[in-house]
């Protein structure tokens, strides 16, 4: 069985409503060791506090632990700035495989006072260095219309950072508010790589 670190977003205290919520009840009633952290002071976060959190909760069982399966990461909104600023410092954990869920743009974070300094960091040249170790493991979800991503993650992340990417077409934000709870197309690539998440549906 595989153990799964799941990252949530700004203001999220993980309502049972996010797909995040289920995708942990999902993976723990199929035998899956998740880890789900409230990440400290999600509604004025400082970068610091959540990179502590993550090297607290993203050490990878060791093989006594965990003789089998992989430690997979999965970020959110803001927790995907947490991971690509982790990767940059050299705290990311050693994961096999990254997703990553509609990450807001740089000028959207910084124009937010709470996660402003999650915006600032390396240019987009450093952390393509900082990712060429892990990029084949990562892969970008975005939606289209995501107002907390206006220009496009693709374009604002995906094809700077040379990342697998996929679409979904009307996702928005990939939130409960644009129809995103369960989400069995999540759940399916957790299980099986190969999949594509393009949609709602697995």
């Amino acid at each position: 069985m595989s153990t799964y670190l799941l990252l949530h977003g700004f203001e999220n205290r993980r309502p049972p409503g996010h797909w995040q919520h289920w995708l942990a009840g999902e993976l723990r009633a199929r035998g899956h060791e998740v880890r789900y952290p409230q990440l400290p002071e999600p509604d004025a976060p400082r970068l610091a506090d959540w990179l502590d959190a993550l090297t607290e909760h993203g050490t990878p069982p060791n093989d006594g632990d965990r003789p089998e399966g992989e430690f997979v990461v999965l970020a959110h909104s803001l927790g995907v700035l947490l991971w690509l600023h982790a990767v940059a410092a050299g705290r990311a954990p050693a994961a096999d495989r990254v997703l990553l869920v509609a990450p807001p743009s740089p000028r959207v974070a910084a124009g937010i006072p709470e996660i402003a300094a999650f915006a600032a960091g390396p240019a987009a040249d450093a952390l393509t260095l900082a990712l060429a170790p892990v990029k084949d493991t990562a892969r970008l979800v975005h939606g289209d219309g995501d107002p907390y991503c206006p220009e496009g993650a693709d374009r604002a992340y995906g094809i700077p950072l040379g990342l697998d990417m996929d679409h979904v077409p009307g996702g928005g934000h990939l939130n409960p508010g644009h129809g995103f709870g369960p989400w069995p197309a999540v759940l399916a690539w957790c299980e099986n790589p190969e999949v594509r998440i393009t949609a709602r549906e697995g």
